[in-house]
C-alpha cells in the first residue's frame, strides 16, 4: 500500500555500459538528472539512487543493486521508481513484464521517462511490451554483430582469452612466457621421456612447489591431461571451443559442433615442437586404449 502522504518517496534506476562513451549517458550525468529532476518536483523526496555499471540489460541475475531495489521495493523503501527507458530498466522483454508487475503488487509505480510509460496508466503494460520487444530485438542484433565481428577477428588471428600457463595474451598475440613454459616442457618430459602417468606427474609438481598458472587449479590429473593436449604448446590456435547459446542469458556452452571451430596452424611461436607434441597426442591415444582394453 502506498504512504497517505502527499509527499512520495522516489527512487531512480540507472545502468550504464562500460562501453558508453558519450557524455549524455555517463553514470555522473545520470544520477545529477535524476537528482536535480527528483528535487524540481516539490512532492517528491529523494530515497535512493540505485546504479549498476558495466553489466549487460539482458538479464537481472547479476544486476547487484537492480536486485537490491527490488527488495528494498517489497520492504517499502520507497513508492515510485524513475528510469529513462525500458532498455536501461531490462532489455529482457518477460523481465520487463515480470517486475513491473511484482512492483505493482508492492504498491509502486513506475515511470520510464523517454519512453512515455507510467504504470498508473491502464495501457502500460501493452505499451511495455512493444518498448521491451523493440529493446530485446536491438540486444539481439547488437550480439550479433559482436560475435560476427569476434568471428572475424579470430579468422585475423587474434586470440580471445587469457594468460594460460607458458603464455602470456598481450593486445590479441600469444606471448611465451619462460617461467611457464619451463613448466610445460617439463611435463611432456615427464609424460614422454621418463614415461610417468598424469596423476604421478601432478603429484610430483606438488611435492616439487610448482605453481600452477593463477588461472589454472591446483596439479591433477585433469590438469596435466589438458596441458598434453592443448594445441597452443605446439603452436596452432583453436578457437571458438565455447560460444554463447543465447543473448538473453549470454551463459558459456561448450562448442560440440555447433558452430564450425577457427582452426589456424602455426599460428604462434610453439613452446613444444610438433613432432614431439604428436607424439604425445599419440601416446595418450595408446595408454587410453591400453586401459580399456584391460577393462
Amino acid at each position: 500500500m502506498k504512504r497517505e502522504s502527499k509527499v512520495l518517496r522516489v527512487a531512480a534506476y540507472c545502468r550504464v555500459s562500460t562501453d558508453k562513451l558519450d557524455q549524455a549517458n555517463s553514470l555522473e550525468s545520470q544520477q545529477r538528472y535524476f537528482n536535480e529532476y527528483i528535487a524540481r518536483n516539490p512532492l517528491w523526496e529523494l530515497a535512493e539512487i540505485y546504479v549498476d555499471e558495466g553489466i549487460t540489460g539482458t538479464n537481472t541475475y547479476k544486476r547487484e543493486n537492480f536486485n537490491r531495489m527490488i527488495r528494498d521495493g517489497k520492504d517499502g523503501k520507497f513508492d515510485m521508481i524513475i528510469t529513462k527507458e525500458v532498455s536501461r530498466f531490462a532489455r529482457n522483454l518477460l523481465d520487463g513484464i515480470y517486475y513491473t508487475r511484482q512492483l505493482r503488487e508492492y504498491g509502486i509505480r513506475l515511470i520510464f521517462m523517454n519512453d512515455g510509460i507510467d504504470t498508473d496508466q491502464p495501457d502500460h503494460e501493452f505499451r511495455l511490451a512493444m518498448m521491451g520487444s523493440i529493446a530485446q530485438e536491438e540486444s539481439r542484433k547488437t550480439s550479433e554483430r559482436v560475435k560476427w565481428g569476434q568471428r572475424r577477428r579470430m579468422e585475423q588471428g587474434v586470440v580471445f582469452g587469457r594468460d594460460m600457463l607458458g603464455y602470456d595474451v598481450r593486445d590479441g598475440k600469444l606471448i611465451i612466457n619462460e617461467e611457464g613454459a619451463e613448466v610445460v616442457r617439463l611435463i611432456f618430459h615427464k609424460y614422454l621421456d621418463e614415461g610417468k602417468g598424469c596423476h604421478v606427474i601432478a603429484n610430483e609438481l606438488r611435492e616439487s612447489g610448482i605453481k600452477t598458472s593463477r588461472f589454472m587449479k591446483e596439479w591433477s590429473y585433469t590438469v596435466i591431461l589438458r596441458v598434453l593436449r592443448n594445441e597452443k604448446y605446439c603452436g596452432d590456435l583453436v578457437q571458438q571451443k565455447t560460444y554463447t547459446a543465447s543473448y538473453l542469458s549470454h551463459k558459456k556452452k561448450t562448442n560440440n559442433g555447433e558452430l564450425d571451430y577457427v582452426v589456424i596452424k602455426d599460428h604462434h611461436e610453439p613452446i613444444i615442437p610438433r613432432e614431439r607434441f604428436e607424439a604425445a597426442q599419440r601416446e595418450l591415444e595408446r595408454r587410453h586404449n591400453m586401459h580399456y582394453t584391460k577393462n
